[in-house]
């Protein structure tokens, strides 16, 4: 590790953070689609060894118990090493850039991986896709120790290797970018959007150049035809409203799954508890006729190619959704990405044999997956990122128009009925809520910077510049505050080869803005929407006592300042404090 960070300080120059910052997301993109290959490949031939057994036993002996033993092992692996690598682990990255503390290492990619494939390769119904993030997140923070950066870009660089895990997953780099942007950190700088870029960017090529055959499941996809009737209009508004409110459900389902395990079956340790799940999940899915059911790699393009009868689609939704919630409340290392596309498809192929029936137009195919996109977006009130998936999993553009209607409408449905995601609700559920702050300059300033006076040489710039955690200079007059300088400000100096007689008050960029520490930060938001500024000073009389970075604003909006809707419900597995 001291040889590759010499190496990417070299290749980028150590002066010039921003490349060194690209440097390490391209590495974390690489780490992240090395590790869902992994993952996939690891889930494929459990799944594969269990039908194999299949052929030497009853499926209805061998189901249950593949399930329940492969259950109990990975519920061993979470709760004996490594505790927080339960459920999707959406939410604990979303809470660790936020600001808690909680574990967030190689360790947790480690048990994720072993745990997440076992789980879902004995036959739990649960998603890789999550499971991917969380990965590319720990790996992130992990490659991060020996990077040494700011908080700020530590938590672009995590939210990049969780990108990343998005993308390597649904082979849709977009789509992780979008992630990063719409559900993690809830900003669009430069930094942020080139730090995922690259990260998504590496992930998805490594991700295509090493993934098998049988891994490939876009293909069938977008060779359907996809069709629209004039009368679909009418029907796509009718599925973004039914998915809204079936969303809402969904997420309280979910709930509910957790609560039930935690208070009905809380003597049991979780490994009992995930154990249980895979037996329940098994005898389920030998009690199911069709064999095409019981293979969850190929059930999605099952339904979207239109070979399911619509008088199953009911069943399909149903049970699968009884699946999800048993699987995911057991505390299973296993996401809720795949389930609620899978369902999304069965609930748009019912709307559309109902319209079918009704006036005999529609496309089941077409309607599946506008279905996907609409379902996954009321699920995780990220309407942007369901769009960019569906199309990149597709191919086709002229379901871009559709799909942000249907998802612009469920996501609105489902505001009005609940608030925030499936990932907020499990955040506060599992208690992984970050420091409670007072909402005012003064709590979210920080004093990440280093001062200089104003008649120094600008040659004083190189030491001040030369830490890899410093990203600016306050240049001083006595003790009042001239203004902020940036590494970037001193693009056109590359190797700092001023003149001999500029001094650092001559490289000061014009603006200023600044606040008192008890100003709300709903007036620093508007000063960042008004004001071409980096950050905004915060100053007591002439002095400056810390900065507010867009990010910092940015995150006091991200936190959610309601009451908690379950607050009285324990974690299920506590986290440990240790960053």
């Amino acid at each position: 590790m001291k040889l590759l960070r010499e190496f990417a300080v070299r290749f980028a120059g150590h002066q010039d953070t921003r490349r060194v910052q690209v440097c390490q997301a391209c590495i974390i993109g690489l780490a992240a689609g090395l590790s869902a290959i992994a993952l996939e490949n690891g889930v494929y031939w459990l799944g594969e060894l269990r039908n194999y057994l299949c052929t030497f036993a009853s499926p209805q002996l061998v189901l249950p118990v593949v399930g329940m033993i492969g259950g109990l092992i990975s519920g061993y692996l979470v709760q004996r090493f490594q505790p927080t690598a339960y459920g999707s682990g959406i939410p604990q990255v979303r809470a660790f850039i936020l600001g808690a503390k909680l574990p967030l290492d190689l360790g947790v990619a480690v048990v994720k991986l072993i745990g997440g494939s076992i789980a879902l390769g004995s036959g739990l119904f649960l998603g890789r896709e999550g499971p991917t993030v969380h990965m590319g997140a720990a790996i992130a923070r992990h490659l991060n120790r020996y990077f040494p950066t700011s908080p700020e870009r530590t938590r672009q660089l995590v939210a990049a290797g969780a990108g990343a895990g998005l993308a390597a997953a649904f082979n849709a780099p977009l789509a992780g970018v979008f992630f990063v942007i719409e559900e993690l950190l809830k900003d669009v700088s430069t930094e942020t959007v080139g730090t995922a870029l690259a990260a998504c960017f590496v992930a998805s090529v490594a991700t295509h150049m090493l993934n098998a055959p049988h891994m490939d499941s876009t293909r069938a996809i977008a060779a359907l035809p996809i069709t629209f009737a004039p009368l679909d209009f009418v029907f796509w508004v009718i599925l973004g409203a039914a998915a809204g409110v079936i969303g809402c459900l969904f997420n309280r389902g979910i709930l509910l799954s957790l609560r039930f395990y935690r208070e009905v079956l809380s003597p049991l340790p979780l490994s009992v508890r995930v154990g249980l799940a895979g037996l329940v999940s098994g005898v389920f899915i030998a009690s199911i006729p069709d064999p095409h059911l019981r293979n969850f790699a190929t059930l999605r393009d099952w339904i979207v190619a239109g070979h399911a009868e619509w008088y199953t689609m009911p069943f399909i939704f149903l049970g699968f959704f009884f699946l999800t919630l048993v699987g995911y409340g057991s505390g299973a290392p296993g996401g809720l990405f795949a389930p609620a596309i899978v369902l999304g498809s069965a609930l748009g192929a019912m709307v559309s044999y109902l319209e079918n029936y009704l006036f005999g137009v529609g496309s089941p195919e077409t309607m599946a997956l506008i279905g996907m996109g609409a379902f996954f977006a009321s699920v995780a009130r990220v309407p942007g990122t369901a769009v960019v998936i569906i199309f990149e999993i597709t191919g086709h553009y002229t379901l871009v128009l559709p799909l942000m209607l249907a998802n612009a409408i469920a996501v609105f449905v489902g505001s009005r009925i609940d608030r925030g995601s499936v990932y907020d609700l499990l955040r506060e559920y599992s208690g992984l809520t970050p420091p409670e702050l007072p909402n005012t300059a003064g709590a979210y300033m920080t004093a990440d910077f280093a001062t200089v006076p104003a008649d120094s040489p600008a040659t004083a710039l190189e030491e001040l510049f030369s830490s890899p955690k410093r990203e600016r200079v306050a240049v001083m007059d006595n003790d009042a505050l001239l203004g902020i300088i940036h590494e970037v400000d001193l693009a056109p100096h590359r190797h700092y080869d001023f003149p001999a007689d500029v001094p650092v008050r001559g490289l000061i960029p014009p603006r200023v803005a600044s606040v008192s520490p008890d100003s709300s930060m709903d007036e620093v938001v508007q000063l960042f929407a008004r004001e071409d500024v980096r950050e905004v000073t915060v100053m007591e009389g002439n002095k400056l006592v810390g900065i507010v970075r867009r990010s910092d604003a940015m995150r006091s909006l991200a936190v959610d300042k309601t009451p908690a809707l379950v607050a009285d419900s324990a974690p299920p597995v506590k986290p440990i404090q240790k960053d």
